[in-house]
């Protein structure tokens, strides 16, 4: 076995493992950082796209925004498509803020080029990963990779290996696991489509929820709500796009068709766990809280943790404790806080859909609308809580 010696151990090449790595990488503070897949592999895979200003500006300030300011298209204004009719709603003109276009994909390859280029410490394709004492002053994590078995003797483990990942099996069962599950799917979709237009727009339709959302000039993503049980197989190209024309396109506001080359159903579930600390491991991103991309609010809130961790490492070593033993405090209420938004937007978004079998709820999905369009001031809390104002790194 291969032994080595670091300060914290980051497992997870994410948005929240990446940034951890880099930010102690330049604070001076050692680390290796351990990835079950290879570099092209998570430098192509497709996920979330929209950054909130407040982490845009945290990256940039910490010297890691520069591609991302420089190319990222601005959105400050979505559609919500209801009625057969269009609602533009301006966040950017009460907030301030916007939301910058920027594939993960593209903030990972960013990222490991600014962490292994310089000269950080990564493997890739690591297997049996497996994390040890960790409730004392000298945890270790073991696995394998090249063909041999790896040990990694740290102070602390960052796990930023996602909601598949292997650290947070390592809580205690004492720890909470609070789960939601909405009982829907979505069916997530990727064409080789310019945009339908020039912001998100959210079909809320009695046959389900859609959405559009640019990501490039030259692909956009879509959302379709399918019922439980569906597969992908349910979803042959020609009904895909009968359902988005149905749901998103309005007078004047028609849908462009492409060549579609993602197909994934999306189980619509949200879960926390707390405390997202044990011993000397420190979770962060979708290892400690995973939100239904209802709201965009998953690859934010893995930057809010990577800052808010790195920042108490960055203090522990300096000789304040405090900081990291009140990590996990500290990530919460906007974890929570953006839960809570996740299943509001959901009653929006899905109670119309379920008019023949509650029409009670549809139509309180329908009230909640004509407030929301009709209110400055219920405008004005939707607003911030879409583009998460308060949030200030």
């Amino acid at each position: 076995m291969v032994s080595t010696r670091t300060a914290v151990a980051v497992l997870g090449a994410g948005p929240a493992g990446l940034t951890v790595a880099n930010l102690l990488r330049r604070a001076g503070i050692g680390c290796v950082l351990l990835e079950r897949e290879s570099r092209a592999f998570i430098e192509q895979r497709p996920r979330a796209g929209f950054i909130e200003e407040w982490a845009v500006r945290g990256l940039e300030r910490r010297g890691l925004g520069e591609q991302l300011v420089a190319k990222a298209p601005r959105h400050e204004k979505f559609e919500f498509r209801f009625a057969g009719q269009r609602h533009v709603f301006r966040y950017g003109d009460v907030t301030g803020q916007r939301h910058f276009v920027y594939p993960q994909q593209l903030l990972v390859t960013d990222l490991v080029a600014q962490y292994v280029d310089a000269g950080g410490e990564a493997v890739f394709e690591v297997s049996d990963v497996r994390l040890h004492d960790l409730t004392s002053d000298s945890p270790a994590v073991t696995f394998r990779a090249d063909g041999g078995e790896h040990r990694i003797d740290c102070d602390f483990v960052a796990g930023c290996d996602g909601a598949r990942g292997v650290s947070a099996s390592y809580l205690p069962e004492s720890a909470v696991r609070a789960h939601h599950d909405y009982g829907i799917g979505w069916l997530a979709l990727l064409a080789e489509a310019p945009p339908s237009a020039d912001g998100v727009l959210f079909g809320i339709h009695p046959r389900g929820f859609a959405a559009h959302m640019a990501r490039t000039p030259t692909v956009t993503r879509f959302y379709l709500q399918t019922a439980p049980g569906e597969t992908e197989a349910d979803w042959p190209d020609e009904r895909v796009w009968r359902e988005l024309h149905a749901r998103l396109a309005v007078p004047g506001g028609e849908i462009v068709e492409g060549k579609l080359f993602e197909k994934r159903i999306l189980d619509m579930h949200n879960s926390v766990v707390e405390p997202m600390s044990h011993g000397r491991l420190h979770l962060a991103g979708e290892s400690a809280h995973l939100v239904a991309p209802i709201a965009a609010k998953g690859m934010n809130l893995a930057l809010h943790d990577a800052f808010l961790l790195t920042d108490a490492l960055a203090a522990y070593y300096a000789g304040d404790p405090a900081p990291l033993a009140g990590y996990s405090a500290a990530c919460l209420p906007l974890v929570w806080q953006y839960q809570e938004f996740s299943l509001w937007l959901s009653d929006i978004f899905h109670h119309t859909a379920a008019g023949a079998e509650n029409p009670f709820l549809a139509r309180v999905a329908e009230a909640r609308m004509r407030r929301l369009l009709g209110s400055p001031a219920a405008a004005a809390a939707f607003a911030e809580l879409y583009i998460g104002k308060n949030a200030d790194f």
